[in-house]
Order: C-alpha cells, then sequence, then structure tokens
C-alpha cells in the first residue's frame, strides 16, 4: 500500500481485475462537465418544472428565480473547489465533511448523499418509463407497460456503468450537446424574431420586483423551490476526482463551468419561453398550452413544444420530444455512476461491506454498481407489483425527497469548509473559506426551508383537502415521513460512523484531521 500525495487516500496496487482504486485520467474537464450537466437534464427541467413554477410561482419572474438559485450555488462552489484543493476522493462530501468536521458527521453525510442519489435515479427511472411509454405507444404503437421500458433503461445503464467511466462520458457528452443544443436554438430563435407580444423585456423577468413577487412565503417562494429542485446533480464534480486528470484544477474549473451552464441554460431558455408567449399574459397561456380536458399543467411539455414550433418549426418539436427521452437516459447513467462511487467510498472507508470497494479490470467499481442496480431493480418491481404510479408516486416522492437531502449534505459541506480552514490559518483566502461558505449556508438553509415548507407541492404529499401552493405546510403522514428521512439517515449515519471508528479506525484514518 502507498499513500498518494496531497490526496489523503490509501490507494492500492495498480489494477488487477479485482483492485480496490479506481483508474486514474479517464476524464478531463468536458467529461466531468458532461455527467454533471445530464444528471440536472434541462431538456426536462424547461417540460416539467419551469410551467409548473410559471401558472404557480411568480409568473414572468421564474428565469430570475433561476438565476438567482444559480447564484447561491455558484458562491456554495466557491468553498467547494477550495476544498477540493485539499482532498481528492470519490466520497466527495463525505470527504469533505469528515475533513472539516470530524468521521463521524462525515459517515452521517455519507449516508444521506447516498438516500439522495439512490432516490434520485428512482425517481428518474419511473418518469422515463411513463414518458417512454407514452411516447412509444402515441408515435410508434409500441404498447409497452412503463416498467418494461424503465428495465430496459435499466439493463442499459448497468452495461455502460460496468464498463469504465470514460465510455459514459462518451455516451453523456452526445445526448447532452444535443440536448443543450435544441434549447439554445429555440431561446435564438425567439430572441430573433424579437419576443411575442411584450418583446423580450428583461425587467419582467429578472428585476428584483418580478423575481420576489409575493414574497417567500408566496409565489416567490414556489418558484424558488422549483428552480432548487432542477439543479440537483451538479455537485457530483468532485465525485470522479479520483478518475480525472489533475483533479485539484479539473474539479473547480468543471464546477464553476457545470454550474453556470445549467443556470444559464434555465435561465435565458425560460426567458424566451416567457417572453416569446408574452410576459404579461404569461400565467394564463402557460396553463392554456399545458392543459387537457380544462386541467391545467396536466401536460406541462405542451408549452416549450409550442413555442418551438411557433419560433423554429414543427420539426424540432418532434426532435425535442425524443430528446426528452435521451435527456432522461443521460441522467439515468449519471445518478447511476455518482451513486455507484458512494457505494465503493463508503466501503473503501470501512463503512459498507468491503465487497463494494472493489473495481473491475476497467477500474469501473463493478460490485457499487451492481448494489445500485439490484436497488433499482427492487423498487421498480415493487411499485409495479403495488400498482404505484410511476410519476404521481415514484418520480413525485423519491425527487423531492432526493433534493432535501442534498441541500442538507451541502450545508453540511459548508460548514466543514469553514472549520477545516480555520484549523489552517494562511492556507486559503478569507473569502474562498470563510465568507463565501457563510452566504451559502445562509442561501442554502432558505433553499431547506422552501423545500420542507413546499413538499406538498414537490411530492404530491399534501394533507387531504390542503391546496399545497397556498398552504406551506399541510402535508401528510407520508409527506412528513419523507421529510423526515433524510434527518433519520443522518442521525443512523451518526450512530455507524461512532461504531465504525471504534472498530475499524485504519480504514476511515483518511477522513480524521
Amino acid at each position: 500500500m502507498t499513500e498518494q500525495s496531497g490526496t489523503g487516500l490509501r490507494d492500492a496496487d495498480p489494477i488487477d481485475g479485482g483492485g480496490s482504486r479506481l483508474a486514474r485520467n479517464k476524464l478531463g474537464i468536458a467529461g466531468i462537465v458532461f455527467f454533471v450537466v445530464a444528471a440536472a437534464a434541462p431538456l426536462v427541467g424547461m417540460t416539467g418544472a419551469v410551467p409548473i413554477a410559471i401558472v404557480l410561482g411568480n409568473g414572468a419572474g421564474v428565469p430570475g428565480a433561476y438565476l438567482a438559485v444559480g447564484l447561491i450555488l455558484l458562491v456554495f462552489s466557491v468553498g467547494y473547489s477550495a476544498m477540493s484543493h485539499q482532498v481528492t476522493n470519490t466520497g466527495a462530501f463525505f470527504a469533505y465533511v469528515g475533513r472539516g468536521l470530524g468521521v463521524v458527521p462525515g459517515v452521517a453525510s455519507a449516508f444521506v448523499s447516498l438516500l439522495a442519489y439512490l432516490t434520485i435515479q428512482l425517481a428518474v427511472f419511473g418518469f422515463f418509463g411513463a414518458v417512454m411509454a407514452g411516447h412509444m405507444d402515441a408515435e410508434l404503437g409500441i404498447g409497452l407497460a412503463w416498467w418494461v421500458w424503465a428495465l430496459i433503461a435499466w439493463a442499459l445503464v448497468l452495461g455502460l456503468s460496468a464498463l469504465s467511466v470514460d465510455i459514459g462520458a462518451k455516451v453523456l457528452g452526445l445526448l447532452m450537446l444535443l440536448e443543450v443544443l435544441s434549447l439554445a436554438v429555440v431561446a435564438v430563435a425567439v430572441l430573433l424574431h424579437g419576443g411575442g407580444p411584450d418583446g423580450m423585456s428583461l425587467g419582467s423577468s429578472f428585476s428584483p420586483g418580478s423575481v420576489f413577487e409575493g414574497g417567500f412565503a408566496g409565489s416567490a417562494g414556489i418558484a424558488l423551490t422549483f428552480a432548487f429542485a432542477s439543479y440537483i446533480g451538479f455537485e457530483a464534480t468532485a465525485i470522479y476526482g479520483e478518475e480525472t486528470r489533475n483533479p485539484k484544477r479539473s474539479v473547480p474549473i468543471a464546477t464553476y463551468i457545470a454550474v453556470s451552464l445549467i443556470a444559464v441554460l434555465f435561465a435565458f431558455t425560460s426567458w424566451a419561453v416567457v417572453s416569446g408567449l408574452g410576459s404579461a399574459t404569461v400565467r394564463d397561456r402557460v396553463a392554456e398550452a399545458s392543459a387537457v380536458d380544462g386541467t391545467p399543467l396536466a401536460d406541462p411539455a405542451a408549452v416549450i413544444f409550442g413555442v418551438a414550433t411557433e419560433y423554429v418549426g414543427g420539426w424540432m418539436a418532434t426532435v425535442m420530444s425524443w430528446l426528452v427521452l435521451s435527456s432522461l437516459f443521460a441522467g439515468l447513467l449519471a445518478f447511476q455512476n455518482s451513486a455507484a462511487r458512494y457505494f465503493f467510498s463508503m466501503a473503501r472507508a470501512g463503512v459498507l461491506p468491503a465487497v463494494l470497494g472493489r473495481v473491475n479490470g476497467r477500474g469501473a467499481p463493478v460490485y457499487g454498481t451492481a448494489a445500485v442496480a439490484a436497488t433499482s431493480l427492487v423498487v421498480i418491481l415493487l411499485f409495479r407489483i403495488t400498482d404505484r404510479d410511476p410519476v404521481l408516486h415514484m418520480f413525485s416522492w423519491f425527487s423531492a425527497l432526493a433534493v432535501l437531502a442534498i441541500v442538507l449534505v451541502e450545508v453540511l459541506v459548508s460548514i466543514a469548509v469553514i472549520a477545516y480552514f480555520r484549523r489552517r490559518p494562511g492556507e486559503g483566502r478569507v473569502w474562498n473559506t470563510l465568507v463565501a461558505p457563510v452566504v451559502a449556508i445562509v442561501g442554502l438553509l432558505l433553499g431547506m426551508y422552501l423545500l420542507v415548507s413546499r413538499f406538498g407541492l414537490l411530492a404530491g404529499t399534501a394533507a387531504e383537502g390542503v391546496d399545497p401552493a397556498t398552504r406551506s405546510w399541510g402535508l401528510s403522514a407520508l409527506g412528513w415521513f419523507l421529510v423526515a428521512l433524510p434527518f433519520i439517515v443522518l442521525a443512523a449515519g451518526t450512530a455507524v460512523g461512532a461504531l465504525r471508528r471504534k472498530r475499524n479506525p485504519e480504514a476511515i484514518a483518511d477522513l480524521v484531521t
């Protein structure tokens, strides 16, 4: 065993088909960005979250809400990137919190992170299965059930993940570029046309009065909630540090590029949609365009498809309808890789069974990948057996839970950055190691408040007779359980961390400052 300089990790011998070290130098900055932006699935957000945020939230101010959340996460990225210069570990959050706050909080945060990545992938499986079933039936007359399509995607994702991280990155790169290009073409087309009836007004979407219309407890809070939910996955840059060329340079740059790209995509494209429909009447126009049998927002994807048809042509709407499917598949592949690397990291640290910390001959965490796949398979079959809806139940429940869990860990990471550098005066600039993390904590705590207070709207778990758009805290028993689950897992992880620190101190020594 040798100590890799600067990483704090005890590396195994070179890969022999069953080692405990990930393949080196497989990814560059572009590869990391592909994984992260694919996980955010901007086209899916534009077809799903943005129309709901417009109608129930602050209307024309939605683009500004996405930009505001992007700025908060960019500030978070400052401290996150500063930590990446000190620690290179595929556990990312796990290692960062461990280095800053100690091994027990580190292990606890690892379990919450793993919960987040497993549940968001499950959410995407449900959504992919439902959208794929409807689309293939309508376009090609193939009438397979949602769970059949989900299992087909499951097998493909498992195969690609087990091959090598760079193969997955190439697939994601192609899918992501097509997705981003389609959104850019529609947005630029609206801009070149000068917008709709109200023109291209920046003030209607980005002025403070528009962005915060209705306040945090009202419509602005709803828009900001959906904006926070749309950014999940950006923090995965550091997960690939061990497989990256020059991680101390690549991870920070990839983080800033990924967050900036996601923010610009959401803000610019949603601004184009608002402008194309007319900022003054955008709520009514979106409600009308998305209605099915008089029910608004029953088909939110029809909004962006309608704008694409009007300003580019019907062919673009058709292309985008297929790209939604590829976007969802890209998200599945990205989250599979993230969750597998958490299993790998936690096993290598002695927290989970050691077999999960082994890699195959290509340097991929094949046993961690198998663990993620097995979990997904069980849940997909369980939802099929119990006849649960893949969107209303599987997607809504798990996506809301995942976002809350990730924001909770991001708060812990920001606290850990401050603690880590306070013990090392002079090793970082005040802005990077104190001011930015403090600002990020305030913004992220606001995000947690919004997510919890609007959880019934995100997860569809409002108490009977309660309108989740106006009654913030009216949750059913299931809703309260889902809200509490990340904190329950955090507490359980704390207990596991305390136990493992006593029983196996050497395995997790790289997390101790």
